[in-house]
């Protein structure tokens, strides 16, 4: 499958897949110390999807029982951050013209879902 994003031409291969893992990975490794436990993405049309099993951080685990509403804040504004870095590394490393990037954490099982939607040229 051939899609054309702005002036770039992304291939819906094993190397942008690859490619866009290693910088989601690099995000999660420059934020929280380690990357993810399962990773996979999948490119359709003009949106891309991450399904992601992150690594339970032990000062969340101590946040959870200590002071469970700032691990709630604290969840809240590094998945927001988590977006912004991402966005920013995909930009700069692939040329990807995005229009929205939507991300759910589920902070009990660790499950992250971020959809990628690219404009269409």
């Amino acid at each position: 499958m051939l899609m054309r994003v702005g002036s770039l031409t992304l291939l819906d291969s094993n190397e942008s897949k690859k490619r866009m893992c290693q910088i989601y990975n690099e995000v999660s490794k420059e934020l929280f110390g380690f990357g993810t436990t399962l990773l996979r993405a999948t490119v359709e049309n003009n949106i891309v999807t991450f399904v992601a099993k992150h690594r339970r951080s032990p000062r969340s685990a101590a946040l959870e029982v200590e002071a469970p509403g700032l691990k709630l804040e604290v969840d809240f504004r590094m998945s927001m951050l988590y977006k912004k870095r991402l966005r920013e590394k995909l930009i700069e490393d692939m040329e990807l013209d995005i229009e929205a990037l939507l991300r759910d954490y589920d902070a009990a099982t660790q499950w992250a879902i971020t959809n990628i939607i690219l404009k269409e040229s």
